[in-house]
């Protein structure tokens, strides 16, 4: 069973490690060399240490981290998961976790930069495209996803 808990800061080794294994192994396919060792050097425990403070970020685990996730607002960032993890319904729950706390935060939908590996992940969970962006870790797909109505004080757009 996946377990997502709130990230803490004695996650951030095991968090970076996650993510340069990710990258490595499966990101790889899709990037060039020089940009899968740019994110790999972006991707500190400092930095994962900072995300927390300037967002929520979550963790899924079994007996050890094995997915991560962030979320400002109604928008997803840092979505990883183990590469021996995947296909077994820890990036659904990562996802779903954060879009159930949009929701319930009033927001109308969801909306993240995807990943050219990512990208038929989320277009499998709903998310349909709006744009393309270059960002200096190579192209996106921004997806989009609408959330269901629970009330509540937030955006819409």
């Amino acid at each position: 069973m996946t377990r997502v808990r709130l990230f803490q800061r004695d996650d951030a080794p095991a968090v970076a490690e996650l993510i340069e294994r990710c990258l490595r192994e499966v990101n790889s396919r899709d990037y060039p060399a020089e940009l899968i060792e740019r994110m790999c050097a972006h991707f500190t425990t400092e930095r994962l240490a900072q995300l927390a403070v300037e967002r929520q970020v979550f963790v899924a685990e079994w007996d050890e981290v094995v997915g991560t996730v962030s979320r400002d607002g109604n928008k997803v960032f840092t979505m990883f998961v183990h590469p021996g993890a995947i296909g077994r319904g820890v990036g659904r729950r990562l996802i779903g976790h954060v879009e159930e706390l949009a929701a319930a935060d009033g927001f109308d939908h969801m909306e993240t930069g995807a990943s050219i590996t990512g990208h038929g992940f989320y277009r499998r969970l709903g998310y349909v495209d709006v744009r393309t962006s270059d960002t200096e870790f190579g192209l996106n797909h921004i997806v989009r996803k609408p959330l269901p109505r629970q009330g509540g004080p937030g955006e819409s757009a």
